[in-house]
């Protein structure tokens, strides 16, 4: 009994389990249906097959179609938008994608995966045939190959820069110009200051005229001004102790000069200057106050002697003559000079200024390394370029185009393996590479394309080894490395090998500076390629630091398939 009861319920789980799958099955290609096709299965080299992949399903359910080139060894040059029919409650997803292929023979397309939902559908594979294009040269012209374009740098803002240059030039000139050079308009006192000593000493005379000081009885500042102009005028063309000299000294004085014949003046007037200074004397000490007609007197006599005084003095010789020209422009060389001086003062003092401000700002090193514009710097702050290399494409931004670099292989390989090798190289300093090779995959068997094929294993570390042997080869040494896992920003999965070397600053040189290298090795066993990034740069170079880094990161390739995915 105990027997017939265990046997009823494992068939009962049986037949549940069974069911359960039934209806799941049964549920899942209700809702979805997928197929693919292609427009033509015979095609000539380079025209384009549209694979198409149609979907069917609820319009609760997510679909993921295949990314990127997943139709090796068919090339994907375009991927249409996703065309959407609704159908009652369904919905019909149309995918096209643009394939082509360059060489002729007989290709499958792999096996496409499409995501609905949380379930993976495996499309069959597809045969194509890409016919070759049959040429009749007897009456097709034949051309030479085309040479390679060079591609035209980026325009620079270069123009901003000089336009900011200059309008900083102009502004600075302009201050210099205005603060310095500039003929500045004359003052008052700097007017009178040019004039001659005796058209001073009239304008003092007629300024005391109009001063008021007579009617205001202010006695003391009128003789003051007048005696004040009387030896100015002494002070400048007799006796240049004039000013600071006593009335009986300044009169000892001229009597002195009239004895030695140095000036002609009369007895007459030295007595009448020698009565109008010691009354004005006693005015200024002995508050002594004269009548108003005799100030007004006093006046006129010493407008009078001024007259005299000039007419006495001997008329300068053309030696003197000469001699004050010399001075004079003498004057303006010293004036100019001085001028010089404190413009280049200003510039200087401006230059070293701007100099330690960007320099506290920015780093002392980075400021001398723009004014000279090291040649590392620019290449990191210019304009980067983002672009593919190779097929597969290996996407790297870098701050120049690589250019392809041709290798030509030995005989028993050229049909064996194709390379593609982009490379740049500053100098010695820094030098990048990209490289994918591509290995001969075993030839599919048309009567079982399904039939799983043997293809050599691609050995990564010997592969990096090989790279370092080249390295070696071109001079470099004291090599030292370590390798880790590296993945790329975009998941793809490989080995990166990065260490430090010494480096001949010029090829077969005896000098060597010390480097850092950077080598990343990516490889697909099912596309049968191997895909390096290979970096060396100076290693006491901040900017090529830089430079490594940002190369390093922008780095995406084809994710590794997941070996899990069905």
């Amino acid at each position: 009994m105990t027997n017939y009861k265990n046997t009823y319920i494992k068939n009962k789980q049986t037949k549940n389990l069974v069911l359960s799958f039934l209806f799941a099955f049964i549920y899942f290609f209700a809702f979805s249906q997928v197929k693919s096709s292609v427009d033509s299965t015979s095609v000539k080299i380079g025209q384009e097959i549209i694979y198409k992949i149609e979907v069917e399903t609820d319009s609760t359910n997510s679909v993921v179609f295949p990314e990127g080139q997943t139709f090796l060894p068919l090339e994907m040059i375009e991927s249409y938008k996703t065309d959407t029919v609704k159908k009652d409650a369904k919905f019909q997803l149309i995918k096209k994608y643009g394939l082509t292929q360059f060489d002729s023979g007989r290709y499958f397309i792999p096996k496409q995966k499409v995501i609905i939902g949380d379930k993976t559908i495996l499309l069959d594979s597809l045969l194509v045939e890409i016919n070759p294009v049959k040429i009749d040269t007897t009456k097709q012209k034949l051309y030479d190959i085309k040479p390679i374009i060079e591609v035209k740098s980026p325009r620079s803002n270069w123009w901003k820069y000089v336009l900011i240059a200059f309008l900083i030039a102009s502004i600075l000139g302009f201050l210099l110009y205005w603060f310095i050079w500039r003929t500045k308009p004359l003052t008052e006192e700097e007017k009178i200051a040019l004039l001659p000593p005796y058209d001073r000493a009239q304008l003092a005379l007629k300024k005391l005229d109009e001063s008021g000081y007579l009617e205001k009885e202010a006695i003391k500042d009128y003789y003051s001004e007048l005696t004040l102009a009387i030896r100015k005028y002494l002070d400048e063309k007799v006796y240049d102790k004039a000013l600071e000299s006593t009335t009986d000294e300044l009169i000892s004085k001229l009597n002195l000069l009239k004895e030695g014949n140095q000036i002609d003046l009369s007895q007459d007037s030295l007595k009448n200057l020698e009565s109008i200074l010691k009354r004005a004397d006693l005015v200024k000490f002995a508050k002594s106050a004269p009548d108003i007609e005799l100030a007004k007197l006093d006046r006129k006599v010493v407008a009078e002697e001024i007259d005299h005084v000039k007419e006495a003095l001997p008329e300068p010789t053309e030696e003197e003559k000469l001699l004050d020209e010399k001075y004079k422009k003498e004057q303006e060389r010293k004036q100019k000079r001085n001028k010089v001086i404190l413009t280049i003062a200003i510039i200087l003092a401006l230059i070293t200024a701007t100099f330690i401000g960007f320099g506290i700002k920015y780093g002392f090193r980075y400021t001398v390394d723009t004014i000279i514009q090291k040649d590392t710097k620019s290449l990191l702050e210019g304009e980067w370029i983002t672009s593919d290399y190779g097929f597969p494409p290996i996407h790297i931004e870098t701050p120049i185009v690589l250019k392809r670099t041709i290798l030509e292989l030995p005989e028993e390989y050229k049909d064996k393996v194709k390379t593609s090798v982009f490379t740049y190289e500053l100098k010695e300093k820094f030098t990048v590479v990209a490289s994918t090779t591509q290995f001969s995959k075993p030839k599919q068997n048309p009567q079982d394309p399904n039939a799983k094929q043997d293809a050599p294993k691609i050995d990564v570390e010997q592969a990096v080894e090989g790279s370092l042997k080249q390295i070696e080869a071109k001079g470099a040494r004291n090599i030292l490395s370590t390798n880790e896992k590296f993945t790329t920003p975009n998941g793809a999965e490989g080995l990166k090998t990065a260490g430090t070397l010494e480096l001949p600053i010029t090829e077969g040189s005896d000098v060597y500076v010390y480097g850092n290298f950077t080598i990343l090795t990516f490889e697909a066993d099912k596309d049968q390629v191997l895909q390096q990034i290979f970096i060396t740069y100076l290693k006491d170079d901040v900017y090529l630091k830089d430079i490594h880094e940002r190369i390093i990161n922008s780095l995406e390739l084809k994710p590794k398939e997941d070996k899990n995915d069905n």
